[in-house]
Parts: C-alpha cells; structure tokens; sequence
C-alpha cells in the first residue's frame, strides 16, 4: 500500500511518495522506492507564417428565392474580387451556408408570420502572403462582403517554436524539484519518468469586427507573434 502526500509551490503540482507496507514476506522483496514529482511550464513567442480569413456576405429578401439569388450573385462578385488580388498566393473555400425565415416579432397569433429570409454565406481564405490580410478584406468589402467574423495568424511547422518552449518547461520543472528537495533536506536522484502533458497548438491572432466602412480606407493589419506553449511532468527519484 502506498500513501501519496501533496505540497504546493508556485501553483503546480509537486507530490512526494513515501511507500509503507502492511506485511511482507520476505525482506528482499521489499524495498521503497520515493519520489518526487512536479509539473513545469513554458512558451516561446514565433512570428506567424499562415493567415486565415473568414468573411461573411449576408442577404435579406422578401422570398427565401431572392434571399438566396442575392447571396449569390454578390459572394461570386466576392470571391472573384479576391481571387484577383490573392492570385496563387493562397486558396478560397466556402465556409458555410444558411437560409432561414424572418419572423415578426410583433405577432401576437399562435403561428409566427415570416416577414422575409436570409441568407449567409461564408468565404475562407487561407494564405502565406501575410502582407495581403488589409488588402483582401478591403477587396472583399468593395465587392460585398459585410462582415469579418475572423482573421488569425498561426504558424505552420511549430516544431521548433515547440521544442523550445519544451527544454523551458522542462528546466522550470527540474528547479521546482531541486527547490523541494532542499527544503526537505532530500537529495534529488534520476529522473524515473518524462512526459509532456499538454500538447496545445499555437494560439492564434483573432481580429473581429463587424465591418461597416468605407472601402476607400486601407485596413491596417500586424499580425504580432504567435505563443507556442508547452507542460512537462517529471517524476524524480530521492536518493
């Protein structure tokens, strides 16, 4: 039987493992074995190479025929107003499609009365060219588009970015441990075991906004950097 005691430094885990046995048979099958365990943290900061592009072209009409008619009238002048400017720096997909009624919110009769529909459509753009992101929402706006729902910025190959921020953690997790063991006048032993416990993406860039302006206004965009985190768990024996 084993019995675990916790204690607490700079809000990770930190755990020493003293095991007690009820009975044995024989004492050289016995032996104890303790440990120390922590959980350490660290990122590293890496400039975005990918943009993502998420715009929105919305329609209302009195038919859900017209609704629908419009929409796509204006997301084909959309699309072709960026594949203009994107050219073959990057590649455009429909996100998503919906119709759906209008009802008046008036009506006071048991069956809502449809007053008109929309229509929505949604235009990605996924790009290298980070110096387009102004340029392909602003083309876009000219030609229709009404709204943004996002622009994010990520890396493509984040294993370097993420080996980094692996060795960081890994020295905070083993200075966590030294800490522990000195204070309870413990000496550190071999690492018994390794593990990385979180295996995040980047997080990206997200700029929303709901887009009504003019198109003769150049939309600025810096994208920033990227923060690639990464957790290690070590288990450290105590000599």
């Amino acid at each position: 039987m084993q019995l675990r005691f916790r204690a607490a430094a700079a809000g990770l885990a930190l755990a020493i493992m003293v095991p007690v046995f009820a009975s044995a048979q024989s004492d050289s099958n016995n032996f104890a074995v303790r440990t120390i365990e922590v959980d350490g943290s660290g990122e590293t900061r890496t400039s975005p190479d990918t943009a993502d592009l998420d715009l929105a072209i919305e329609t209302r009409a009195k038919t859900a025929e017209q609704a629908a008619g419009s929409n796509a009238a204006l997301a084909a002048k959309v699309i072709d107003a960026l594949k203009s400017k994107l050219g073959d720096k990057g590649k455009i997909t429909t996100g998503g499609y919906s119709l759906n009624p209008e009802y008046d919110q008036r009506a006071t009769s048991e069956t809502p009365k449809i007053v008109g529909y929309t229509a929505q459509n949604s235009v990605m753009v996924h790009t290298g060219a980070l110096d387009l992101a102004g340029a392909l929402i602003d083309a876009a706006i000219a030609a229709g588009a009404n709204r943004v729902n996002s622009l994010s910025f990520s890396v493509k190959d984040d294993t370097k970015a993420r080996g980094e921020a692996i060795a960081i953690a890994t020295r905070d997790a083993r200075a966590q441990a030294e800490a522990l063991a000195s204070a309870l006048d413990v000496k550190l032993g071999k690492v018994l075991k390794a593990t990385t416990i979180s295996e995040q993406r980047p997080v990206p860039i997200r700029m929303n906004r709901a887009m009504a302006m003019s198109a003769a206004v150049a939309t600025p965009v810096e994208p920033g950097d990227v923060t690639v985190p990464a957790t290690v768990s070590l288990i450290f024996e105590i000599e």
